[in-house]
């Protein structure tokens, strides 16, 4: 029986150290593939743009850099109704000391639209971020960020709008 139970051990350590791929190489399965082929097309459609003008996290401070500075932050619609469509507008104005130019602006979901002041906006000067929100098959309390990578240090600000959407009715009473 200790024979047996031994010669069974030998051959599972076998067959696990044979079943290593010594070389160091790696497959990839499904998931790989598909996840390649989302950054893939993510780099395609949010292409990196080299802009000399936009600080590196890594960069020493810089005295003279433009400063983003937002009158609000953040912005709640309050309640509104499922299926609305809401704007806001945040202004911020650039209190540094050369001009401030948004490279892009990002939201965290497809369901936000961000829209930027596209020139240079000079010290003392103000600019502006339109952000719509569709709120279309969602329902509750909705928080999405926006992050702004400009030349500014750091080089992403973060801005924010919230929402609590009602329910229309369809799977119960609204509470309101």
């Amino acid at each position: 029986m200790k024979r047996n139970l031994f010669s069974a051990s030998i051959l599972a350590v076998t067959l696990l150290l044979g079943a290593c791929n010594n070389d160091k190489t790696t497959e990839v399965g499904a998931e790989g593939m598909n996840a390649a082929a989302n950054q893939a097309s993510d780099a395609a459609a949010n292409p990196t743009v080299d802009n000399p003008n936009v600080a590196a996290e890594t960069e020493a401070p810089n005295p003279n850099a433009p400063v983003m500075t937002f009158a609000e932050t953040t912005h709640n619609f309050g309640d509104i109704k499922a299926g609305d469509v809401v704007k806001h507008t945040f202004t911020f104005t650039n209190t540094g000391k050369s001009p401030l130019l948004i490279e892009n602006a990002q939201a965290s979901c497809g369901c936000t639209t961000p829209n930027w002041t596209k020139e240079p906006v000079a010290p003392g000067k103000t600019g502006t971020i339109d952000v719509q929100f569709d709120s279309h098959g969602k329902t509750g309390l909705q928080n999405k960020q926006i992050a702004i990578r400009a030349n500014t240090q750091p080089s992403i600000t973060q801005i924010e709008i919230r929402t609590n959407i009602l329910g229309d009715g369809a799977n119960g009473p609204v509470v309101q």
